[in-house]
């Protein structure tokens, strides 16, 4: 049921936010906006040795009030790791068919990154709860997930790269489920966050 309740809950919500800090407090101080504002979704890249660390401390300190995933997940050991530290979920920027085999072993969500139909039917067939329709999304826009659902309509779609306030909603229009957000979501103060995390909220509320 876990991977079930984790992916409905990030689907209600409706967005993310991708961070990427070395510090826990600075993370905390992202998380606190996000909460507030009503987007208590965080992705920590990998990209960042002490990720782990952080997911870790993040759980303990927030519990069930805040989903906390890994990013850049680029191979099975690294996932693994990241379920052991506590993450609820793993994204990646490519496909790897042994992190859709860990995440699954331990029902967690996994949303890979693809760039083809053939590789996100691939993805869905090895149980990806999302495709993640990056990094291409940012030469194509919003009309990449048009293309990706117009063949198969129930796909379910994160995209992130491109994404503002602006065309937010041009993307919910062409049927992205999750929208991931970098700097409108982890840049300033606490307080800066959670007015941009209310704003994109409510515009995704009010869309469906």
């Amino acid at each position: 049921m876990k991977k079930i309740q984790t992916t409905k809950f990030m689907y209600d919500i409706g967005a993310l936010a991708i961070v990427r800090t070395e510090t826990f407090e600075r993370a905390t101080e992202i998380a606190e906006g996000c909460i507030a504002g009503g987007i208590p979704v965080m992705e920590m890249s990998f990209t960042l040795n002490n990720a782990g660390e952080i997911i870790q401390q993040l759980k303990k300190k927030y519990g069930g009030s805040l989903c906390v995933g890994a990013g850049t997940v680029l191979d099975s050991e690294t996932a693994r790791y990241a379920v052991m530290k506590g993450a609820d979920f793993i994204i990646s920027p490519n496909f790897n068919l042994g992190v859709a085999q860990i995440c699954n072993r331990y029902q967690i969500p996994y949303a890979p990154g693809c760039t083809s139909i053939t590789e996100a039917v691939e993805a869905l067939s090895a149980g990806a709860a999302f495709i993640k329709a990056f990094p291409i999304s940012d030469f194509y826009g919003s009309q990449l997930i048009k293309v990706f659902k117009t063949p198969i309509p129930d796909m379910p779609i994160l995209a992130s790269g491109g994404i503002t306030l602006d065309n937010l909603e041009q993307w919910m229009e062409k049927g992205t489920d999750i929208c991931g957000f970098g700097s409108l979501l982890t840049k300033g103060t606490s307080k800066e966050i959670e007015y941009n995390a209310k704003r994109i909220s409510e515009i995704i509320k009010e869309y469906r």
